[in-house]
């Protein structure tokens, strides 16, 4: 589960960056399943798919801190990797479901 593996990896981090860097990735990541079980929990299809833009813009947001992770020299590339691909398969799976609620 990418929540969990982000949880992980950003446990090890610096200290000096668990109040900025840290909690904003941990909440990124938090925000994807959470926004598609609410978007999922309303009933609604236009609410839904609202719901899965938001999820999907958490995730756009999140491969950019987990690349500036890197970038900065916080982590290195091959921990990261698995988690941008892991995200890039569930970015494409929300793409996937926006579409086939647009196209019934």
């Amino acid at each position: 589960m990418l929540v969990k593996d982000v949880y992980l990896v950003t446990e090890k981090l610096s200290s000096n960056e668990k109040f900025g860097l840290i909690s904003q990735i941990r909440r990124c990541a938090v925000s994807i399943p959470s926004n598609i079980a609410e978007g999922a929990g309303r009933n609604n299809a236009k609410e839904f798919y609202q719901f899965l833009g938001i999820a999907s813009g958490s995730c756009y947001e999140l491969e950019t801190q987990l690349i500036l992770l890197v970038e900065l020299n916080f982590e290195k590339q091959t921990v990261i990797a698995p988690l941008l691909n892991n995200l890039n398969e569930i970015q494409k799976m929300i793409y996937r479901f926006k579409t086939n609620l647009i196209n019934g």
